[in-house]
C-alpha cells in the first residue's frame, strides 16, 4: 500500500513495509556497489538489500517530485487556471486582509506587554 501527499513544494511518499519481496539480480559498478557495502558497515541500513531497496525508493519519489514539479510548472502558461487563481485571490482579499489585520495587531500587543 502507497500513500502520495502532495503540495505545491513537497512531495512525501509513504510506503509500507509489507511489500513482497522478490529475488532479482543486478549487475553494478564496482565501485557502486563498494559504496553501498560501506554505508552498511556503518550502520546506515541493515544490508545491502535493506540499502538498495532504499535508494530505490529515494529515486522513484525524486522521480515523482520531478513529475508533480513539471505539472505545476505547466500551470504558470495555462490561461484558464491563471484566471481562475486570480479570481480566488480577489474573492479572499477581503479575509485575508482581515486575517493580516488580526495577526498585525496581536504582534503589537505582544510587543508592547514585553517592553
Amino acid at each position: 500500500m502507497m500513500l502520495i501527499v502532495a503540495s505545491y513544494t513537497q512531495l512525501v511518499l509513504l510506503s509500507s513495509m509489507t511489500s513482497k519481496a522478490v529475488r532479482t539480480t543486478l549487475s553494478l559498478p564496482a565501485d557502486l556497489l563498494e559504496a553501498a557495502d560501506k554505508m552498511v558497515r556503518e550502520g546506515k541500513a541493515r544490508s545491502r538489500n535493506e540499502f538498495m531497496a532504499m535508494a530505490l525508493r529515494r529515486e522513484l519519489a525524486a522521480q515523482r517530485r520531478a513529475e508533480i514539479d513539471a505539472a505545476f510548472a505547466e500551470m504558470a502558461n495555462d490561461e484558464e487556471y491563471k484566471a481562475e487563481a486570480l479570481r480566488m485571490a480577489e474573492e479572499f482579499a477581503d479575509s485575508d486582509w482581515e486575517a493580516f489585520q488580526i495577526r498585525e495587531a496581536g504582534y503589537h500587543q505582544r510587543n508592547e506587554a514585553a517592553s
